[in-house]
């Protein structure tokens, strides 16, 4: 019995510890290139790669609301950026952006 516990003991240890590296590779961002912000209506449009957690594997170029004011004033047409969306409320939404270097 005392072998068994320490099996199941190693295996859920192991299993836990791979969790963090899937979940990490899900959450890098996305390259991109800003093509239009419309500040009045909140969003930005960006041409961009494959976003996996959101089941896009090719890049194209889309609208997604920003999901603060103050990201559209990060950036500009042009700028390339680094960014991660998610669906926030039903809409695609750009969570986190920064000028790419």
């Amino acid at each position: 019995m005392r072998k068994f516990i320490l099996a199941l003991s190693l295996i859920i240890a192991l299993s836990g510890a791979m969790v963090p590296t899937q979940v990490h590779a899900q959450a890098l961002p996305v390259s991109g290139t800003v093509t239009k912000i419309d500040e009045a209506a909140g969003k930005i449009t960006l041409k961009h790669g494959p976003i996996k957690k959101l089941d896009m594997d090719e890049g194209m170029t889309m609208v997604f609301k920003a999901g603060t004011p103050e990201m559209l004033k990060q950036v500009k047409a042009g700028d390339k950026v680094r960014f991660d969306a998610d669906k926030v409320n039903g809409q695609l939404t750009v969570t986190r952006i920064e000028k790419a270097k």
